[in-house]
């Protein structure tokens, strides 16, 4: 009988630690798909989806026919540091304007299995700073002068990636650093805030139309050199 009281007792004590995992993880999701409430306050014309992980994609139409796409990527590959919380921003152009990429990223573990910068064949000259960076790029016109603008952005700590493609240009900010006691107990990814702050968004997006304008005033100096 008291075997059977005991196994009896174990499988209730199973089912409602069960139960409390599965709250958890469903409080945990409704969480993450809020995140990016401040942008689409910001953008109320956004669309909003919600990737594979639980965090939530915003894509806003532009005037010009492109493109503003933002996303969250919880980053937890470097096992010696807390987890990452980065967004993403990317102004995607309607077609190709340059033939060429351009990518800085700051502080590389090379783990960053979201950078472009990684996957840009040729090596450059980083520009001289305290921030850490390697320059990659395909096809970078010399004499492009984009060293001084590059270095300008990284002056800002939270700046993780700068990068331009063909069709358009991307930031990486960080957002924030995972809880410490989560990672190290139990090897979670729990981030603290509840959204971005707007403050990050309109950051990561003043550094992109930053790039985007000198990237127009140096396309508009090769016009005039022809």
């Amino acid at each position: 009988m008291l075997t059977a009281a005991a196994l009896a007792l174990s499988g209730v004590g199973a089912v409602v630690l069960l139960h409390q995992a599965w709250r958890e993880h469903r409080h945990a999701l409704d969480r993450r798909a809020k995140m990016l409430a401040e942008a689409q306050r910001l953008f109320p014309a956004g669309k909003v989806t919600l990737g594979p992980d639980g965090y939530p994609d915003l894509l806003v139409s532009r005037m010009d026919g492109g493109e503003l796409a933002l996303s969250l990527i919880a980053d937890t590959l470097v096992t010696r540091r807390l987890p990452q919380l980065w967004l993403k921003l990317t102004l995607r152009e309607a077609a190709p304007r340059r033939n060429f990429s351009l990518g800085a990223l700051a502080r590389s573990t090379g783990a960053e299995f979201y950078a472009l910068t990684h996957g840009m064949p040729e090596r450059l000259a980083a520009p001289s700073g305290e921030m850490p960076l390697i320059l990659r790029g395909d096809g970078v016109p010399e004499g492009a002068g984009f060293e001084a603008e590059i270095a300008a952005l990284f002056s800002d700590p939270q700046l993780k990636e700068a990068a331009v493609t063909p069709r358009g240009v991307r930031i990486v900010r960080q957002v924030s650093q995972g809880d410490r006691g989560a990672h190290l107990l139990l090897r979670q990814a729990r981030f603290s805030l509840d959204a971005v702050p707007a403050e990050t968004i309109l950051a990561a997006l003043r550094d992109a139309e930053r790039l985007s304008r000198a990237l127009c005033d140096h396309e508009a100096a090769l016009r005039e050199a022809a």
